[in-house]
């Protein structure tokens, strides 16, 4: 077990466990964290799991931890790793099972004084437009052929289709498309289960909120990004669905057999991988990016449904939702850092993490390359969320990455036994906060007690200096699976 002797503290927010710790591991670890969130992280098996990312061949740099970090498969939720391209690994578990689960945040001019007696019947009608819930089934079921175009194309997709308007795709991380999808590399189960389910929620936690802007606190930013205190605003969180989970599933199933046929050396075999060049590494990676392609339409189409709810409730001409931006948080990318004052070619892998580049970055929507890519940062129902942006500082010293939302610190099983969902579903209607859900116990899983307190995780990394702050939410109307 770790204690806090075996961190060194590189800054006040920055801390490291350095490849002296264990002479299995490749590069050290740096933790983003304040000294209650640190220890928080000893409470369960994240810094174990990151030492043992930091164990994985080829990797380069040093492996980061974010604040909102907590115990996944392999790799800690809250994990960042770069591995060289040629020459490193590339492992399903250090990207997660919902591959491309992200956030969406679309923001409006309608202001919430306005807006408040409608609140109950627009979480009515956004509840029956955008279905949610294990398994459930989207409103546009694709052929074979749709879903592999689907896979290619991603939110272009939806663009051909009528869901979309140009300017969403422009304000979509990747433009809402990875390049280099071959649905030819995902497996006739994962196709089944993608069929049905795009335009869908989920369950777990996934939600669509609906949120008021709580607090500006960069007025030009906020402007440039359409945010008006005191308005409405949309956040939608989803993912790849059980697309992405099977394709996870798959290939870290093949992957048992590729880290015997290539020699690889593991610390634990939730982190099985493949060389990145090998036909193995190459397969996955044209699969995962079917599934992020396929995560990039379902939030679109998400999107879509959420402005049919606006317009039915609002009008028309009233209920313009210009998007914010779209960003994936659990993702490899082929990426160039400069690392030891070299630019490096690396697959970074983010789990439960976001990218966070600074002012500069060529893909940025015109508008927002003065300013840095946009960091949505979600809390748990009844508590704020987050818009942030990336940094020059983000660059060097993680990869270009951010936190992803609050973090857990019970796990679900613990939260159902502790929470009463019908209870927890009052309480939040008393602070003002619309429920719709179907499953009770889903509710108490996402309480907001199982989650650490995000306006703490934020501070760290704007005190960090690899993200800063723009603008606060507050939920008023919440649509759980």
């Amino acid at each position: 077990m770790f204690n806090k002797r075996d961190f060194r503290r590189i800054e006040d927010y920055l801390w490291e466990i350095p490849t002296s710790y264990n002479p299995k591991m490749k590069v050290p670890v740096w933790i983003f964290a304040d000294a209650q969130i640190l220890e928080d992280a000893l409470a369960d098996l994240s810094i174990q799991q990151a030492v043992n990312v930091a164990m994985l061949p080829g990797l380069v740099g040093h492996v980061v931890v974010m604040p909102d970090v907590h115990q996944g498969y392999g790799m800690p939720i809250g994990g960042v790793m770069a591995a060289k391209v040629p020459g490193g690994i590339i492992s399903p578990g250090a990207i997660g099972y919902d591959i491309n689960c992200g956030v969406r945040v679309l923001a409006s001019s309608i202001e919430y004084k306005n807006a408040k007696s409608k609140l109950s019947d627009l979480a009515t009608s956004l509840y029956r437009n955008c279905p949610s819930g294990v398994g459930e089934k989207g409103s546009v079921p694709l052929t074979t052929a749709e879903l592999d175009r689907v896979c290619r194309e991603g939110a272009g997709w939806t663009l051909a289709q009528g869901y979309a308007e140009p300017e969403d795709l422009e304000y979509t991380e990747e433009f809402g498309c990875l390049q280099g999808a071959d649905p030819d590399k995902v497996s006739k189960r994962a196709k089944e289960r993608a069929r049905g389910q795009l335009g869908t929620l989920g369950a777990g936690n996934h939600f669509l909120e609906v949120d008021v802007v709580d607090k500006v606190y960069d007025s030009e930013a906020a402007d440039v990004m359409g945010l008006q205190e005191g308005c409405l605003a949309v956040q939608i969180h989803s993912g790849s669905r059980g697309f992405g989970h099977q394709i996870c599933t798959d290939y870290v199933q093949d992957f048992q057999f590729s880290v015997i046929s290539y020699g690889i050396d593991l610390p634990d075999r939730e982190l099985v991988c493949a060389p990145i060049e090998s036909p193995e590494g190459q397969a996955y990676l044209a699969a995962m990016k079917s599934a992020a392609n396929y995560a990039f339409a379902n939030r679109q189409l998400l999107a879509s449904h959420t402005r049919r709810s606006f317009q039915e409730i609002f009008g028309r001409k009233n209920s313009n939702l210009r998007q914010i931006y779209d960003i994936a948080h659990n993702m490899g990318k082929i990426e160039t850092h400069e690392i030891e004052g070299e630019q490096v070619t690396v697959c970074v892998h983010r789990k439960g993490a976001t990218r966070a580049f600074g002012p500069g970055f060529s893909d940025l929507p015109a508008d927002y390359r003065s300013l840095g890519q946009p960091v949505l940062v979600p809390g748990s129902m009844g508590t704020q969320s987050w818009i942030l942006l990336g940094t020059e500082r983000s660059d060097r010293l993680s990869f270009g990455s951010s936190c992803h939302g609050a973090g857990r610190v019970m796990s679900r099983a613990k939260a159902k036994r502790e929470v009463r969902g019908d209870r927890l579903r009052g309480e939040l209607e008393q602070e003002g906060i619309n429920i719709r859900t179907g499953s009770m116990s889903g509710l108490a899983e996402e309480a907001p007690q199982a989650y650490k307190d995000v306006s703490r995780v934020v501070n760290v990394v704007h005190n960090a200096g690899i993200a800063r702050k723009v603008a606060r939410l507050k939920p008023v109307a919440v649509i759980k699976g």
